[in-house]
């Protein structure tokens, strides 16, 4: 009997290009890769190119225990690459390559067994930029029974009827306060964070909105409900996939039954231990984040 998959991933796989060397990443490859490291069963929906990189990403998705039955091949477009660039204050700019493989998505029947037989389908905005991918990211949603949005604005692969149309079809939303400043900006641009959150949920009826805010925490707003963390304090490596890791962490709590203020605190502490760490998807084990939760400090 095929084991039942919990979460379903969708959207991009690539390389982040750092001044370092390649690592591999995708904000829903980076989620689903937390996911396994923390136990949940996840999948993973993309598509590579016929090349090297993407045969690359195969072995990574397949040593960390995520299969490769849904991951696509294509044999027009190259696998994606991101080149990175890091500024001060740990800030990174993006040159997200277009169109790559992960840009063609095309659905079928499986994919839509997936989904439907699934608990949690995560996705972000930034897959729904090419027009083929889109169309398979919303048949999927329809499919979907918690769907969880991961805005990520990286001009100019949005617009904003795209990013109205997915905030109102989904369940829970995660976003920075950068991105919250842009998106509300119209209507409460010299409010506090927390009116413009409370703005949202009710504009879009989100049941489910979570603010990260860098070195200063997150918000969460739970039905209406805020809760807020302060985060860990952490000697920062990069910052190259800890909001990943963080939706991972919030959507593992949630899926054990955890109260909010439990959700977030997991959430945040998994979140700047991978900020501790070098690249999206660092090697750890659950045990060193609950040392690190417990204020254990964690050996290299």
């Amino acid at each position: 009997m095929k084991q039942k998959h919990e979460v379903v991933c969708f959207g991009e796989v690539l390389w982040d290009v750092l001044p370092t060397g390649a690592l591999p990443g995708g904000a829903p490859m980076n989620v689903a890769y937390h996911l396994q490291k923390l136990g949940v069963n996840a999948a993973m929906i993309s598509r590579v190119g016929q090349d090297d990189r993407g045969e690359q990403l195969k072995k990574v998705l397949q040593q960390n225990g995520l299969s490769l039955e849904y991951l696509q091949t294509d044999e027009q477009h190259e696998t994606g690459v991101v080149n990175a660039t890091f500024r001060p204050n740990n800030e990174v700019l993006y040159d997200i390559v277009f169109p790559v493989a992960w840009d063609f998505i095309e659905w079928n029947a499986s994919l839509q067994n997936l989904v439907e037989e699934s608990t949690v389908f995560v996705y972000g905005s930034l897959a729904a930029r090419n027009e083929i991918s889109r169309k398979t990211l919303f048949k999927l949603r329809e499919a979907a029974h918690k769907r969880v949005l991961d805005i990520n604005l990286r001009p100019p692969h949005f617009n904003t009827e795209l990013i109205e149309d997915l905030l109102r079809n989904t369940d829970i939303v995660k976003l920075n306060d950068h991105e919250l400043d842009f998106i509300t900006q119209s209507h409460h641009s010299n409010s506090v964070i927390e009116d413009k959150i409370r703005f949202l949920q009710d504009k879009f009826s989100i049941p489910v909105i979570i603010v990260t805010r860098g070195s200063k925490g997150a918000i969460l707003c739970n039905e209406g409900q805020l809760f807020n963390h302060g985060g860990f304090k952490v000697t920062v490596c990069d910052t190259v996939g800890s909001g990943d890791a963080f939706l991972a962490a919030f959507i593992y709590k949630s899926l054990k039954g955890a109260r909010p203020d439990e959700q977030l605190q997991y959430a945040n502490a998994v979140g700047a231990f991978i900020a501790s760490r070098q690249g999206a998807c660092p090697e750890y084990g659950q045990e060193q984040i609950e040392e690190w939760i417990n204020g254990i400090v964690v050996p290299d």
